[in-house]
Protein backbone atom coordinates (compact mmCIF):
# COMPACT_ATOMS: atom_id res chain seq x y z
CA UNK A 1 0.00 0.00 0.00
CA UNK A 2 1.51 3.38 -0.94
CA UNK A 3 1.79 6.35 1.41
CA UNK A 4 -1.13 8.24 -0.11
CA UNK A 5 -3.59 5.37 0.23
CA UNK A 6 -2.52 4.80 3.84
CA UNK A 7 -3.27 8.45 4.58
CA UNK A 8 -6.55 8.16 2.70
CA UNK A 9 -7.55 5.16 4.84
CA UNK A 10 -6.63 6.96 8.06
CA UNK A 11 -8.69 10.02 7.14
CA UNK A 12 -11.66 7.83 6.17
CA UNK A 13 -11.42 6.16 9.58
CA UNK A 14 -11.55 9.59 11.27
CA UNK A 15 -14.59 10.47 9.11
CA UNK A 16 -16.39 7.33 10.31
CA UNK A 17 -15.64 8.08 13.96
CA UNK A 18 -16.98 11.63 13.61
CA UNK A 19 -20.08 10.46 11.72
CA UNK A 20 -20.99 8.13 14.60
CA UNK A 21 -19.97 10.47 17.43
CA UNK A 22 -22.42 11.11 20.27
CA UNK A 23 -19.95 12.41 22.88
CA UNK A 24 -21.88 15.66 23.31
CA UNK A 25 -25.46 16.76 22.58
CA UNK A 26 -24.71 18.54 19.28
CA UNK A 27 -25.40 15.42 17.21
CA UNK A 28 -29.07 15.78 18.15
CA UNK A 29 -29.49 19.23 16.57
CA UNK A 30 -27.10 19.13 13.60
CA UNK A 31 -28.27 18.58 10.03
CA UNK A 32 -24.84 17.51 8.76
CA UNK A 33 -21.45 16.86 10.26
CA UNK A 34 -18.75 19.13 8.85
CA UNK A 35 -15.57 17.08 8.92
CA UNK A 36 -13.32 19.06 6.60
CA UNK A 37 -12.52 19.55 2.94
CA UNK A 38 -9.52 19.84 0.66
CA UNK A 39 -6.33 17.88 0.14
CA UNK A 40 -5.03 15.31 2.61
CA UNK A 41 -1.56 16.24 1.32
CA UNK A 42 -2.05 19.96 1.95
CA UNK A 43 0.86 22.08 3.15
CA UNK A 44 -1.61 24.45 4.83
CA UNK A 45 -4.40 23.59 7.25
CA UNK A 46 -7.01 26.20 8.18
CA UNK A 47 -8.87 25.61 11.43
CA UNK A 48 -12.05 27.53 12.20
CA UNK A 49 -14.35 27.51 15.21
CA UNK A 50 -17.52 25.56 14.38
CA UNK A 51 -19.95 25.08 11.50
CA UNK A 52 -22.50 27.83 10.99
CA UNK A 53 -25.95 27.74 9.40
CA UNK A 54 -24.79 27.25 5.79
CA UNK A 55 -22.03 24.80 6.73
CA UNK A 56 -24.55 22.70 8.66
CA UNK A 57 -26.88 22.62 5.64
CA UNK A 58 -24.19 21.62 3.14
CA UNK A 59 -21.71 19.69 5.29
CA UNK A 60 -18.86 21.85 3.94
CA UNK A 61 -16.67 24.27 5.97
CA UNK A 62 -16.52 27.98 5.19
CA UNK A 63 -19.48 28.65 2.92
CA UNK A 64 -21.84 31.63 2.97
CA UNK A 65 -20.58 35.22 3.11
CA UNK A 66 -17.58 34.46 5.30
CA UNK A 67 -16.72 31.58 2.96
CA UNK A 68 -16.76 33.89 -0.07
CA UNK A 69 -14.34 36.23 1.65
CA UNK A 70 -12.20 33.25 2.67
CA UNK A 71 -11.97 32.33 -1.04
CA UNK A 72 -10.88 35.93 -1.77
CA UNK A 73 -8.17 35.63 0.87
CA UNK A 74 -6.88 32.43 -0.70
CA UNK A 75 -6.94 33.99 -4.16
CA UNK A 76 -4.95 36.98 -2.88
CA UNK A 77 -1.99 34.62 -2.31
CA UNK A 78 -2.62 32.47 -5.40
CA UNK A 79 -4.17 29.50 -3.59
CA UNK A 80 -7.46 27.66 -3.89
CA UNK A 81 -9.38 25.39 -1.52
CA UNK A 82 -8.24 22.20 -3.25
CA UNK A 83 -4.62 22.95 -2.30
CA UNK A 84 -5.41 23.37 1.40
CA UNK A 85 -7.26 21.45 4.11
CA UNK A 86 -10.06 23.31 5.92
CA UNK A 87 -11.78 22.16 9.10
CA UNK A 88 -13.10 23.36 12.48
CA UNK A 89 -12.47 22.52 16.12
CA UNK A 90 -16.13 21.42 16.36
CA UNK A 91 -17.59 19.15 13.69
CA UNK A 92 -21.26 19.95 14.49
CA UNK A 93 -23.03 23.30 14.58
CA UNK A 94 -23.87 24.72 18.02
CA UNK A 95 -27.53 25.86 18.06
CA UNK A 96 -28.02 29.52 17.04
CA UNK A 97 -24.28 29.74 16.24
CA UNK A 98 -23.45 30.16 19.92
CA UNK A 99 -19.85 29.80 21.10
CA UNK A 100 -18.54 26.25 21.63
CA UNK A 101 -18.64 25.13 25.26
CA UNK A 102 -15.50 23.86 27.00
CA UNK A 103 -17.13 20.43 27.23
CA UNK A 104 -17.83 20.33 23.47
CA UNK A 105 -14.26 21.41 22.67
CA UNK A 106 -12.86 18.74 25.00
CA UNK A 107 -14.98 16.01 23.39
CA UNK A 108 -14.49 17.04 19.75
CA UNK A 109 -10.83 18.10 19.52
CA UNK A 110 -9.37 14.55 19.60
CA UNK A 111 -10.69 14.31 16.02
CA UNK A 112 -8.92 17.55 15.12
CA UNK A 113 -5.73 16.27 16.78
CA UNK A 114 -5.84 13.20 14.53
CA UNK A 115 -6.49 15.32 11.44
CA UNK A 116 -3.43 17.44 12.25
CA UNK A 117 -1.22 14.41 12.93
CA UNK A 118 -2.29 12.62 9.73
CA UNK A 119 -2.01 15.60 7.38
CA UNK A 120 1.16 17.02 9.04
CA UNK A 121 0.71 20.50 7.55
CA UNK A 122 3.69 22.82 7.20
CA UNK A 123 1.48 25.76 8.18
CA UNK A 124 -1.48 25.69 10.59
CA UNK A 125 -3.66 28.80 10.36
CA UNK A 126 -6.09 29.17 13.26
CA UNK A 127 -9.04 31.44 12.54
CA UNK A 128 -10.43 33.16 15.63
CA UNK A 129 -9.98 32.93 19.40
CA UNK A 130 -11.28 29.40 20.05
CA UNK A 131 -9.09 27.51 17.54
CA UNK A 132 -6.10 29.74 18.28
CA UNK A 133 -6.35 29.14 22.02
CA UNK A 134 -6.76 25.39 21.57
CA UNK A 135 -3.95 24.83 19.06
CA UNK A 136 -1.43 27.15 20.72
CA UNK A 137 -2.05 25.52 24.09
CA UNK A 138 -1.78 22.04 22.57
CA UNK A 139 1.69 22.80 21.22
CA UNK A 140 2.95 24.46 24.40
CA UNK A 141 2.37 28.16 23.71
CA UNK A 142 0.52 30.58 25.96
CA UNK A 143 -2.77 31.58 24.31
CA UNK A 144 -3.57 35.29 24.11
CA UNK A 145 -6.41 37.33 22.61
CA UNK A 146 -6.42 37.19 18.83
CA UNK A 147 -6.07 41.00 18.65
CA UNK A 148 -2.60 40.70 20.19
CA UNK A 149 -1.28 37.70 18.27
CA UNK A 150 -2.86 37.73 14.81
CA UNK A 151 -0.33 37.27 12.02
CA UNK A 152 2.46 36.15 14.37
CA UNK A 153 4.38 32.92 13.73
CA UNK A 154 4.73 30.15 16.32
CA UNK A 155 7.14 27.45 15.09
CA UNK A 156 6.57 23.89 16.27
CA UNK A 157 9.02 21.02 15.97
CA UNK A 158 8.34 17.54 17.27
CA UNK A 159 9.08 13.93 16.40
CA UNK A 160 6.23 13.70 13.89
CA UNK A 161 6.50 16.93 11.90
CA UNK A 162 7.67 20.55 11.80
CA UNK A 163 5.16 23.31 11.29
CA UNK A 164 4.31 26.90 12.11
CA UNK A 165 1.08 28.13 13.72
CA UNK A 166 -0.28 31.47 12.51
CA UNK A 167 -3.30 32.76 14.46
CA UNK A 168 -5.62 35.06 12.49
CA UNK A 169 -9.01 36.68 12.80
CA UNK A 170 -11.93 34.61 11.53
CA UNK A 171 -13.06 35.71 8.03
CA UNK A 172 -16.56 36.31 9.46
CA UNK A 173 -15.09 39.27 11.37
CA UNK A 174 -14.56 41.03 8.02
CA UNK A 175 -18.11 40.56 6.72
CA UNK A 176 -19.32 43.71 8.50
CA UNK A 177 -15.99 45.42 9.16
CA UNK A 178 -13.93 46.68 6.19
CA UNK A 179 -10.94 47.42 8.47
CA UNK A 180 -10.77 43.75 9.44
CA UNK A 181 -10.68 42.84 5.76
CA UNK A 182 -7.43 44.81 5.32
CA UNK A 183 -5.90 43.17 8.41
CA UNK A 184 -6.72 39.66 7.15
CA UNK A 185 -5.39 40.39 3.66
CA UNK A 186 -2.17 41.63 5.26
CA UNK A 187 -1.91 38.62 7.59
CA UNK A 188 -2.40 36.24 4.66
CA UNK A 189 0.80 37.65 3.15
CA UNK A 190 2.61 35.89 6.03
CA UNK A 191 1.46 32.57 4.55
CA UNK A 192 2.66 33.62 1.11
CA UNK A 193 6.07 34.60 2.46
CA UNK A 194 6.55 31.29 4.32
CA UNK A 195 5.62 29.34 1.18
CA UNK A 196 7.99 31.37 -1.01
CA UNK A 197 10.85 30.84 1.47
CA UNK A 198 10.49 27.03 1.35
Amino acid sequence: MNEYSKLDDEMMEIDKLIANCKKCELWKTRKNIVIGSGSFNAKIMFIGEAPGYHEDLLGIPFVGRAGKFFDELLKSINLNREETYICNILKCRPPDNRNPSNFEIEKCTPYLDRQIMEIKPEIIVTLGNFPSNYVLNKFGFKPEKIGRIHGKKYPIKNLLFDSVIIPMYHPAAAVYNPNMKKILLEDFKTIEKILSDK
